[in-house]
């Protein structure tokens, strides 16, 4: 579909989850939307706006950034420790291998978090910024809303020994994805769905090449037998062998397709074997979550961007601390 057509489809999916999404008033976790209605009337503005400013110049920025909330959340809870320099002697979540050089879109939240100290000094959590800064990356890349609860505080440890044991890893089997996820409070359904966000942003190589280089089958070592052989003679033009992502800084889409727009291009991507992670495929290694892959493959995308909408509210709960924890940072990347 295009020109006025494809304009008219966009607005009535933006109407329509308009209408239909689901806010909650309050979450359980301590958290409620609006926090900052009366101390910063005007923080989700500036968040939101500064976001806009960023995703203008890079229009990777909102997969930049919800990589960097994921890695947070999934690391002491959402916290913004993943945002700590690291110190002399104690080396911090963002230098760990997983995180360093691929998080990205510090600078988006430092921009926000200078402007929203001149407005409403010691007031917005570095924690809440992430939060939001996520939510409208994903607004801005899929044309969709939602509220998110707010009143997170900052967490004062950064440990980069915590990183490896406790996010995904892009060679994850069926049975680590599961174990992963479900030991974080996840089910099955809400793997599947934020597993959709691989339909934006980039890979170094070095998180695949052993699927094209150095996988086992039948007692030799080669290509995954699971690629397309096309696909993966394209990614071997682009990917030589490396051994870390600093030997090699290539980077790839991870969706060729659509690589900025947050669709289920991604779930079709999956059923076609046109992704790079062997944690993606792996979604297909049992009939239960290849079976909810299929359906987001099939059905609009409204349907998938409805579940991660609450899936992403889910993850911005995460061991969140309030009340009197942790504190209110005045710079992103150093404990007051």
């Amino acid at each position: 579909m295009a020109g006025s057509s494809s304009a008219f489809s966009f607005v009535l999916l933006v109407l329509l989850l308009a209408v239909w999404w689901p806010v909650a008033a309050t979450a359980g976790s301590g958290l409620s939307v609006g926090f900052y209605r009366e101390s910063c009337p005007k923080a989700e503005k500036v968040v939101r706006r500064i976001m806009a400013k960023a995703f203008k110049k890079e229009p990777g920025t909102p997969a930049d950034i919800i990589r960097l909330f994921f890695h947070d959340c999934f690391v002491r809870g959402c916290d913004a420790s993943v945002l700590l320099e690291s110190m002399p002697g104690s080396m911090a979540e963002r230098d760990s291998k997983p995180n360093n050089p691929s998080l990205d879109g510090f600078e988006v939240i430092a921009d926000a978090k200078e402007l929203l100290e001149k407005l409403c000094p010691s007031t917005v959590s570095c924690a809440d910024i992430l939060a939001l800064a996520a939510r409208d990356g994903a607004y801005l890349a899929g044309g969709f809303d939602y509220a998110i609860p707010t009143g997170r505080r900052d967490g004062l440890v950064s440990k980069e020994e915590d990183v490896l044991p406790n996010v995904p890893h892009a060679d994850f089997n069926h049975d680590e994805l599961v174990g992963n996820f479900t030991a974080k409070g996840f089910t099955l359904e809400e793997m599947v769905t934020l597993s959709g966000a691989h339909t934006i942003g980039t890979s170094h190589c070095s998180s695949f090449t052993d699927r094209l280089y150095d996988y086992y089958h039948d007692g030799v070592y080669g290509t995954d037998p699971g690629m397309p052989v096309a696909y993966a003679a394209g990614l071997k033009k682009k990917c030589p062998p490396v051994t870390s992502a600093h030997d090699d800084p290539t980077m790839v889409q991870l969706d060729d397709v659509t690589p900025f727009a947050m669709d289920n291009q991604y779930y079709k991507n999956v059923l076609a074997g046109t992704v790079a992670f062997g944690s993606d495929m792996a979604l297909l290694e049992s009939p239960e979550t290849a079976a909810m892959v299929e359906r987001y493959a099939a059905k609009p995308t409204a349907y998938w961007l409805r579940r991660f909408a609450a899936a992403m509210v889910k993850v911005s709960e995460m061991a969140v601390l309030t009340g009197s924890k942790g504190e209110i940072r005045l710079n992103c990347s150093k404990v007051n």
